[in-house]
């Protein structure tokens, strides 16, 4: 059951996103995105919260459905993006994510078995890197949220591997117990 929640949230987060970042922020950019501030003296497209989360659900999906269906997933959020927000914004957001899949499954694939949590942080930094250059360049032609998008990015990737260890150790040690 879990396995398609993963998928679900993970096919909404990409057109939530792509909604955000021309609708929520504490400043809006003329012509560019709404950005929120990641870190002090550091914004970011105000959707970077939500794409950090589906680099991590990304993987779950990954994991239960294989890459396929996340491609598919991927696909069918930018469809959904069509009709909620700038056409720029929904290519990029589809070319961004299909090309940092390729990525993300470079790096997750090899390391999910023995290392999962090590996994999840290490392909979310290279997913995160690859979708943030490929969504700003075709975006808005510029990389100048580039470090905002990638710690944005890298504090949700964080928080989902802390959660995901947490999970993991609960889990090993609730059948330890006689």
């Amino acid at each position: 059951m879990m396995r398609f929640v993963y998928l679900l949230l993970f096919f909404a987060t990409i057109p939530l996103a792509n909604w955000m970042i021309g609708n929520v922020g504490t400043v809006c950019v003329p012509k560019g995105p709404c950005l929120l501030p990641v870190a002090p003296n550091l914004m970011a497209p105000s959707g970077v919260f939500l794409i950090g989360i589906a680099l991590v659900l990304r993987d779950a999906v990954h994991e239960h459905f294989g890459s396929m269906v996340a491609a598919a997933a991927i696909i069918g959020g930018a469809i959904i993006s069509i009709f909620i927000a700038p056409p720029a914004l929904v290519v990029a957001s589809g070319m961004a994510f299909l090309i940092s899949e390729f990525a993300d499954m470079a790096v997750y694939t090899p390391l999910r078995r023995k290392r999962l949590v090590i996994a999840v942080l290490a392909s979310g930094v290279v997913g995160s890197v690859v979708d943030s250059a490929v969504f700003l360049w075709i975006a808005f032609g510029s990389l100048d949220y580039l470090w905002g998008q990638v710690v944005g990015k890298a504090w949700m990737t964080a928080a989902a591997a802390a959660w995901l260890w947490w999970w993991r150790r609960k889990r090993i040690h609730r059948f330890d117990r006689p």
